[in-house]
């Protein structure tokens, strides 16, 4: 079983699963990944390294996470002009109703994906049950 189908079967098992954990596997993400978007929620337009500080977590790794949440279209990134010169990233979390709405939209894909995959079963095109 991959990674996903075992957290969705997780969540599928839990009684009242949690955000964070309905987050991870519509999404894909990671804990920490969850918690740096949850952080960005409290702290919008947070640097690499306020993040990193925040979330006692390396640089890196805070890059790495901004970067998947990015892909995922949960943080935006804006570039700020410093007045020394040169400039910083700030990144801010979409709005959580917005958030949300992405959560209904990948469960609503899936979903009519796996009743496409039901509906086949025994017709020919799915012979493997």
């Amino acid at each position: 079983m991959a990674e996903s189908d075992a957290d969705l079967h997780g969540l599928m098992l839990m009684d009242e699963p949690g955000f964070e954990h309905v987050m991870q596997c519509v999404f894909g993400i990671q804990d920490h990944e969850c918690r740096t978007y949850v952080e960005l929620l409290d702290v919008p337009g947070s640097t690499v390294s306020e993040l990193a500080e925040d979330l006692d977590r390396d640089r890196s790794n805070v890059n790495r996470s901004l970067a998947t949440l990015m892909e995922k279209r949960l943080v935006e990134r804006e570039r700020r002009l410093l007045d020394s010169g040169g400039y910083v990233y700030q990144y801010t979390a979409v709005p959580l109703p917005e958030a949300k709405e992405r959560m209904h939209e990948a469960l609503e894909e899936w979903s009519e994906r796996v009743h496409g995959r039901i509906d086949g079963f025994g017709t020919g095109s799915n012979e493997a049950f």
